[in-house]
Parts: C-alpha cells; structure tokens; sequence
C-alpha cells in the first residue's frame, strides 16, 4: 500500500521551512500539487526543505521537489537530507527542467516571426533562381530557335488562354455590369448618370480588368502548373528527364510560363472588352443610357494611355504566376499532402504577389503622368 505524501509548513516572516516526509508519488499527485502551491502562495525571501521523511520517490516527486527547489528570483531555495538513491533521479529532472524555455510564449512568439523571416527571404531566393534559369533557358532557346517546343507551347496556349476565354468573359462581364450598377445608384443621386462610363472605363481599363483576369488565371492555371510539376516531382519523372540528359527548364517549366506570357494579355483584352461590354448593357438596361452615349463618352472618358496601362501590366503578372507556380511546384515531396499544401500556397502566393506587383505599377504610371 502505498503512503501518503505530506508536507509540513512553518513559515515565518522571512523565511519557510519545509519538510516532506511519505510517498512522492504520482498516486499523490493531486495532493502533493495542492502542497506545492499553498508553499507558493506566501511571499517570502526563502525556503529551506527537509526531504529526509520521504520514502517512496518516483518522477513526478523529482517534478514537484524541482518545482519547490527552482529559484525564481524573488526567493532563495535550500534542499537537504535528500536520500542518495533519489538524488540521481531528481538531478534527471532538474536539468531536464533547465533546458525547457521558461517564457514559453514569448520564445514561441519570436520563433515565429523568424521563420517566417527565414521563409520569405528563401522563397524570394527561390524565385530569383527561378527567373534567372528561365532567362538563361530562354535565351539559348533565342539562339537555337530549333530547340523551342512548338508543340509544347501551342498546348499550353490552348489549355491557359483559349479554354478560359469563356470564364473569364463570363466573370468580367458580371463584374462591369455590378461596377456600372452600383456607380449609376449613387451617380444618381447627384445627377452625374454620365459619369457612370468614365468609373467603368477608367477602372476597367487601368486596374481591374488586368488583376481580375490575373486573379482567375492565378487560381485556373497556376495551380495546375504546381499540381502537375508537383505530380511529376512525385513520380519521380522530372529526375528521369535529367537522366535522359533533357533540362527540365527546357522541357516543362519554359512553355508553360511563355504560354502565360503570350495568353494574358490577349485575355486581359477580352476580359476588357466583356466588361465595357457589360457595363454597357447595365447602363442601357437598368440606367436607361442610349448605347451610342454610352460609347460616345467612352470615346471622350478613354486615353489611348488608359489602355496601355492595363496592357503593360499583363504579360508582367504573368510572369509571376508562372514562375511562383512552377517553383512551388518543384518543392513537392513525395506525399499527397504535400502536394497539396504546395497547390494552395502557390494560389495564395500568386495572388499576393499580383496584388503587390499591381500596387508598384501604379506607384510608377502616376510617377511618370500616364
């Protein structure tokens, strides 16, 4: 039968004698944390601790004996008359203890941040490798036209940019016409109904139209860049390509990202176009604005620079997207998970990184007038 654990407490002013004395046991363990904190309840400088009573001693007696011994700062602690066969146990657990962090959170906290730290500056290397073997692959692909997969591109052209002209006409065209709704609702209400085509034009053509459309390419294609590059990672077919003696730059991660670079653009003109379109149709249906008004003021409201803004910007995002996809592709391991954890943060990433290239154009165009 197993004792019971006891602690006997005199404390003083200054000081709190402590003497244990039966089984420090874990079968006492409720009883010997509620001694543990009555000791730690009163404010004084010092403990001294009699451990000579004890009889039984196991590891969670090593853990609340260390708990009373380990000094806080604020009060000093003396242990005596510890057996020596528990000595060696409980010196275990004392520097076990002094290796775990006491400010748990705040270490946590800070651990975080730099991972994350680390974590972004990688990714950016990461990416700069990227853009820089692109560039080289490219060029001896200028130099050698022959070595360019025309079959290859063409597919990819076909999978990136003709396959998604209906979502993308579809979903700018509803985003004109909500834009064009809501600047009628309240244009309205000032008498301002005209104004409703230089709102639609002017955001269309300049932001809107080219972040949307790289918002969907973004999430369609991107993702299936990774997915893709991340099966064959698995698969173990991109190290089969090196075997043969093939560069997988040449090979796989080229015609995709140029397929996104000659697609974009032309989908950021139709995306556009459908959502002038369907701003159009708003304003005709629900604003009671003749067409030929609505087209006459888009005339006046429309620079040629408007549209170039818009147009410049595309072939850009697209080499963003394509680059952040296939190298968050290439980090797949070989596990499912993997696989799509990769899948998700190369969406995410894309769009972040859309949005913050988008941010630096326009910083740019309104610091040289355009």
């Amino acid at each position: 039968m197993v004792a019971e654990a006891l602690i006997d407490i005199k404390a003083g002013a200054d000081l709190i004698e402590v003497t244990g004395s039966g089984a420090w046991v874990a079968v006492n363990a409720q009883k010997l944390e509620t001694l543990v904190d009555r000791i730690f309840a009163f404010d004084t400088r010092r403990i001294v601790i009699d451990a000579r009573g004890i009889s039984q001693f196991d590891t969670f007696g090593a853990v609340a004996l260390d708990r009373l011994t380990r000094e806080d700062g604020r009060r000093q602690v003396l242990l005596t008359g510890l057996s020596a066969r528990y000595a060696a146990l409980y010196e275990k657990v004392r520097a076990a203890g002094k290796d775990a962090p006491a400010p748990l959170v705040r270490k946590a906290l800070f651990a975080d941040a730099a991972g994350g730290v680390r974590e972004f500056g990688a990714d950016a290397l990461r990416y700069l490798r990227m853009i820089g073997a692109f560039a080289l692959t490219l060029a001896g692909v200028a130099a050698r036209p022959r070595r360019l997969r025309l079959a290859s591109l063409a597919h990819q052209i076909d999978r990136v940019g003709w396959t998604a002209i209906p979502i993308i006409a579809l979903m700018t065209l509803l985003i004109g016409g909500i834009i064009a709704q809501q600047g009628i609702y309240h244009f309205r209400r000032f008498g301002a109904d005209d104004y409703v085509v230089d709102l639609v034009a002017i955001l269309i053509l300049r932001e809107i139209g080219v972040l949307l459309v790289s918002i969907m390419v973004a999430g369609r294609s991107g993702s299936a860049y990774t997915a893709e590059l991340g099966s064959m990672n698995m698969r173990e077919e991109i190290d089969a390509l090196r075997t043969m003696g093939r560069d997988p730059q040449e090979v796989l991660i080229l015609p995709r990202v140029l397929a996104l670079v000659m697609a974009l653009p032309a989908l950021t003109y139709l995306g556009s176009m459908a959502a002038l379109f369907g701003g159009g149709l708003v304003a005709w249906v629900y604003g009671g604005m003749d067409p030929a008004i609505f087209v006459a003021r888009l005339r006046e409201a429309v620079s040629m620079s408007d549209f170039e803004v818009g147009m410049i910007k595309a072939p850009f995002m697209a080499l963003v997207i394509g680059v952040v996809a296939c190298t968050e592709g290439l980090k797949v391991q070989g596990s499912a998970e993997s696989l799509g954890l990769q899948t998700t943060t190369s969406v995410v990433k894309s769009i972040f990184m859309v949005i913050v290239l988008d941010g630096f154009f326009a910083m740019f165009f309104s610091s040289i007038g355009m």
